[in-house]
């Protein structure tokens, strides 16, 4: 089954973290493992984010961390982080697509 990795952290600087996403974006095409991600503020404080990350297996997700353009990322992201980064690794047990 999956992966997903979250990154939760607190951010005065969203628009600077969201720049520094699309570079990586652009930077690990054709390389990154990652099939997806969702950005997400909380309604109930604008400087709370989570990313969540999805990877087909931990074993890519572990392939994506090594990346170069992973690691300059992260140098670059945690100055700009007020709280964490902190990450929340887990296995997908259950994964059903619900129709309406």
């Amino acid at each position: 089954m999956g992966f997903i990795q979250i990154i939760d952290y607190r951010t005065e600087c969203p628009e600077a973290v969201d720049r520094l996403l699309t570079e990586w974006i652009n930077g690990s095409a054709g390389l990154r493992t990652a099939t997806r991600t969702r950005v997400c503020r909380d309604r109930d404080d604008p400087t709370h984010y989570m990313e969540i990350l999805e990877f087909d297996s931990y074993d890519d997700a572990m392939v994506n961390s090594e990346l170069a353009v992973t690691n300059a990322t992260h140098e670059a992201f945690v100055p700009l982080c007020t709280d964490g980064p902190r990450f929340i690794n887990l296995d997908v047990i259950r994964d059903e697509p619900w129709q309406l």
